[in-house]
C-alpha cells in the first residue's frame, strides 16, 4: 500500500480520497486551500477536502504560499511514496518532484483534450458526446505530463453539467485507484500526451451570458455546461435571468434573436428566437426571486411576446 500526501479541495476530489482511503492506502496528509470567508454572515469556510480530513483524523495543511520553504519541510517530514493532486492549484516544480514515485494529478477530460481549470463545463458547452477522465503525472506545465491511464465517458444528450460531474467523480475516482495500485507495482508506464490540445479556462461572468446571436442549441449547450451552478443568464428588464433548463423547439422565427415568441402561462411556454431556431425556457430564476418552473415564472410576471432578452 501506498503513502500517500493528497491534495484537493472540493467534493470533487472528496471521492477520490475516499475510494483510496477505502482501498487500504494510507492518506498522510491532506494538503488544501486557507478557509474562505463566505455566505451572508462572512463565515469562514472550510473546503470539502478540509472536512473530509477532519472526520477521518488525517492532519490538514492549508498553504497561502506553495513554495513555502516551511511547507516543502512539512512536505518532505511526510515521506509519502507518491503525491495525488484532485482539482487543486498549480504546484511548484520543488513541491511536485518531492515524492519518489512522482505527482499523479486526475484530470476531468482526455487529455490534451480540454487542458484547463473547467474541463467538464467546456465539454458540454462544446457540445461534445464523449469525454473522460485522465491520470498523468505532473510536470512543470498545466495538465501536459505524461499520462498513464484514461477512459472514456459518453456525455447524455441532455445532461447537464452537475449531473456528468457527480458521475465523473466516481469515474475518475475508480481510475485514480486503478492508477495508484499499477503505478506502485510498476504494471503501467506513462507515456507522452497525444492528439489535438484544446483548453478549458476558467469559467467567467463574461462565459456565463448568454449570446442571443448564437443558435438556439449553442445556448441550450451553453445553460447545460452551466448548470446547476454558476448557471447561465440573460437579461430581463435590467434584471438578471438565470436560465437553468432549456429546450431547442422546431420552427423559425422572423424576430430578431432574443425576441420573446411566445409567453404562455397556461402551457408553460417561454419560447425566445435565436440566431438558429427557437429555445424553450423551462426553467428560470429572476433576480431576487425563486428558482421555478416556467409555468409558475410566467404566472407571476408580466411577460409578453415581443419584449426581448438581452443586455441591461
Amino acid at each position: 500500500m501506498a503513502r500517500i500526501v493528497f491534495m484537493g479541495t472540493p467534493d470533487f476530489a472528496v471521492a477520490s480520497a475516499q475510494t483510496l482511503f477505502e482501498a487500504g492506502h494510507e492518506i498522510v496528509a491532506v494538503v488544501t486551500v486557507p478557509d474562505k470567508k463566505a455566505g451572508r454572515g462572512n463565515n469562514l469556510h472550510e473546503s470539502a477536502m478540509k472536512v473530509w480530513a477532519k472526520e477521518h483524523k488525517i492532519p490538514v495543511h492549508q498553504p497561502i504560499d506553495l513554495s513555502a520553504e516551511s511547507f516543502i519541510e512539512q512536505l518532505k517530514a511526510c515521506q509519502a511514496d507518491l503525491f495525488i493532486v484532485v482539482a487543486f492549484r498549480i504546484l511548484p516544480r520543488p513541491v511536485f518532484t518531492i515524492p519518489p514515485r512522482g505527482t499523479i494529478n486526475l484530470h476531468g477530460s482526455l487529455l490534451p483534450a480540454y487542458r484547463g481549470a473547467a474541463p467538464i463545463n467546456w465539454a458540454i458547452i462544446n457540445g461534445e458526446s464523449v469525454t473522460g477522465v485522465t491520470t498523468f503525472l505532473i510536470d512543470a506545465k498545466v495538465d501536459t505530463g505524461e499520462m498513464l491511464l484514461q477512459e472514456k465517458i459518453p456525455i447524455g444528450e441532455n445532461e447537464n453539467f452537475g449531473e456528468l460531474y457527480d458521475r465523473m467523480k466516481v469515474i475518475g475516482a475508480r481510475l485514480l485507484l486503478t492508477t495508484v495500485e499499477k503505478w506502485m507495482q510498476k504494471e503501467i508506464e506513462s507515456e507522452r500526451q497525444d492528439g489535438d490540445v484544446t483548453k478549458a479556462p476558467k469559467i467567467t461572468q463574461e462565459t456565463c451570458e448568454i449570446i442571443w446571436y448564437k443558435s438556439a442549441k449553442q445556448i441550450q449547450n451553453l445553460v447545460r455546461g452551466l448548470a446547476p451552478i454558476p448557471t447561465a443568464f440573460t437579461w430581463y428588464k435590467q434584471k438578471r435571468l438565470k436560465i437553468y433548463q432549456c429546450e431547442v423547439l422546431d420552427g423559425r422565427a422572423e424576430k430578431a434573436p432574443g425576441t420573446i415568441i411566445t409567453a404562455d402561462a397556461k402551457n408553460g411556454v417561454l419560447a425566445v428566437a435565436t440566431r438558429a431556431g427557437l429555445l424553450h425556457l423551462t426553467e428560470v430564476q429572476l433576480e431576487g426571486k425563486k428558482r421555478l418552473p416556467v409555468a409558475d415564472f410566467l404566472r407571476g410576471n408580466q411577460i409578453k411576446p415581443g419584449e426581448r432578452f438581452g443586455a441591461a
